[in-house]
């Protein structure tokens, strides 16, 4: 359990109440106990504070009149939420060693403080850090370099020759590295055509469950320090996305596209192939990105839900569009005259 005085000190907040109550996880304001700790920061949730019975609520300083107990006072409630949730959820370290089940190629180099899992596969030529976490059932293949304190939750699959910084996670299911769709059409036959480059994935970068990574057709697909990428996530071959850029699960981005430092992609949004985004763009959820887009910003596409008589009526509409610019266009050149 930790004091109020320890998750003020961690967070940069400042306590008003008890400075010695002890907390020892987190819970919704709704939901949360004396020993738990709560927070606020999206103001549809206000009705909830007066009655919470959360240990300490981390809020801003607006909202401290409304806190029953105890509180910390911050400037971003969330991000400082983000950081006491850690701080209270802290893993235990699995110990080094590697599992007698595991099959390791001879020639490896592996840190002895990593920690290597049952039924785990690994290649010739692999390079695994200090502190590294494989997880169970994951297949590292040949040439695969893995740095410090990165961890592989589970059945990951690491192919051919594929580089991970530092303080890396990678999910459940993840697979970096395999073939992008690279086919010709050879007189009505598909042919593949080789892929040969491979996938280099900076620092502190955190892949979600079943994201796929292609490895580049010539050049490598290129992931830099700090991206965070959700689960379902496509990202074709020789992609590069810049550092500190997120994408929201189920977002695909077509090949040889060039990402940005600092971008956000929501959920479901696509990429065409073969486009460049500028450093700050925002992709709201479901928008597909066909042109290049050279100036920061959010862009959005496509149509929301609604009922659906009004959708069709809309796409009528819609499909009278040509004609409904015609008549403009000849009323426009009537009044000329």
């Amino acid at each position: 359990m930790w004091t109020l005085t320890e998750i003020a000190k961690h967070i940069d907040g400042v306590v008003h109440g008890d400075e010695s109550h002890r907390v020892k996880a987190v819970a919704t304001l709704q939901s949360a106990q004396s020993d738990q700790l709560s927070f606020l920061s999206n103001a549809k949730y206000t009705k909830y504070l007066t009655a919470t019975k959360a240990g300490v609520v981390i809020v801003s300083q607006e909202k401290l009149i409304d806190v029953p107990l105890h509180a910390i006072v911050v400037d971003d409630p969330y991000i400082a939420y983000a950081k006491a949730a850690t701080l209270l959820n802290q893993q235990d370290r699995k110990q080094s060693g590697i599992h007698p089940s595991a099959v390791i190629d001879a020639n490896c180099k592996i840190d002895p403080t990593a920690y290597i899992s049952a039924q785990v596969v690994i290649g010739a030529d692999v390079e695994i850090g200090a502190n590294v976490v494989i997880g169970p059932a994951c297949v590292l293949l040949d040439g695969v370099k893995i740095g410090d304190n990165t961890e592989l939750v589970a059945n990951v699959t690491i192919c051919k020759g594929v580089s991970i910084g530092s303080d890396a996670l990678l999910h459940p299911g993840a697979v970096i590295g395999a073939d992008g769709f690279g086919i010709a059409n050879d007189h009505g036959r598909w042919i593949k055509v080789p892929q040969v480059g491979t996938v280099q994935i900076g620092n502190n970068v955190e892949i979600g469950a079943n994201t796929t990574i292609d490895r580049g057709a010539i050049e490598d697909t290129i992931i830099a320090n700090g991206v965070k990428i959700d689960n379902l996530v496509q990202i074709a071959h020789n992609v590069n996305i810049g550092e500190h850029t997120v994408i929201a699960g189920c977002a695909g981005v077509a090949g040889s596209s060039t990402i940005g430092a600092h971008c956000a992609l929501a959920g479901g949004a696509g990429v065409a192939g073969h486009l460049n985004i500028c450093d700050g763009v925002q992709i709201t959820g479901m928008a597909l990105v066909t042109k290049s887009i050279s100036v920061p910003g959010v862009y959005s596409a496509g149509f929301p839900a609604e009922p659906n008589h009004k959708w069709h009526r809309n796409v009528v509409r819609y499909r009278q569009m040509d004609k409904l610019a015609a008549r403009v266009k000849k009323l426009e050149a009537e009044t000329k005259n």
